[in-house]
């Protein structure tokens, strides 16, 4: 009886532990963002683009339900598995394969000739920085290696896995007037009710910000596809 209740046992932690690995996030793996506060997921259209700041293509929150616009490709620096407080992520767009980025230079034609503007952009409403896509051979001035941190288990441990709660920030390196900052400063990505359009269509806006957290900066990350990996 004893052997048969060990046995029972080893299963029990053999099947949980199945269902933990099913959960964690991989390298490469297709996952959704969604806002916790207004229940809208983190979405990009590569049709679409700002008619203020960067004029890049448009990030917002949009639907209850994921949509293809809301999926994207999470790629790891270094890594197969993302540790919480070590590892740096990436946000690939699927159907754009651009970018998740904030973007600080803009290179247009006028009158003049070719000309570049240095500076963070605004977002269309609340005046925050503005959230866009892009392609790494677009800008010289972009940023798009992002850091998490679990919303609500402080100093939290382990492995990135689907349904976590999280907080995403990213780093500016230069000031408004171009000046390189050595620490940087850390901006985190949010969603709030403040709407703006474009054309004939209204967005939920996306920013990123250096103010007090708080629930509009939680994001439950939902795995979608689970790249194939190995243990070894």
């Amino acid at each position: 009886m004893e052997n048969v209740d060990s046995i029972n046992k080893l299963i029990k932690e053999f099947e949980d532990f199945t269902v933990y690995l099913s959960k964690l996030t991989v390298n490469e793996s297709t996952v959704t963002l969604k806002h916790v506060a207004t229940g809208k997921y983190l979405s990009s259209n590569a049709n679409l683009r700002y008619k203020t700041g960067s004029s890049s293509q448009l990030v917002f929150a949009e639907n209850s339900k994921f949509s293809p616009n809301s999926l994207w490709r999470i790629k790891f620096i270094n890594n197969e598995l993302a540790n919480y407080g070590s590892t740096r992520i990436n946000l690939q767009h699927v159907l754009s394969n651009s970018f998740l980025e904030i973007n600080y230079g803009k290179y247009y034609c006028d009158f003049y000739g070719s000309r570049s503007e240095y500076l963070y952009h605004k977002s269309p409403s609340a005046n925050y920085t503005e959230v866009s896509c892009d392609n790494i051979t677009n800008h010289s001035y972009w940023v798009k290696d992002w850091e998490f941190n679990h919303a609500k288990i402080g100093n939290h441990q382990g492995f990135l896995k689907s349904n976590d709660i999280i907080n995403l920030r990213i780093k500016k390196f230069y000031n408004n007037n171009g000046i390189y900052c050595e620490n940087g400063q850390y901006e985190f990505l949010r969603s709030h009710d403040i709407q703006f359009t474009v054309g004939n269509d209204t967005f939920q806006e996306v920013v990123c910000h250096n103010e007090r957290l708080g629930g509009n900066d939680e994001w439950c990350i939902e795995l979608i596809k689970q790249h194939t990996w190995t243990l070894i």
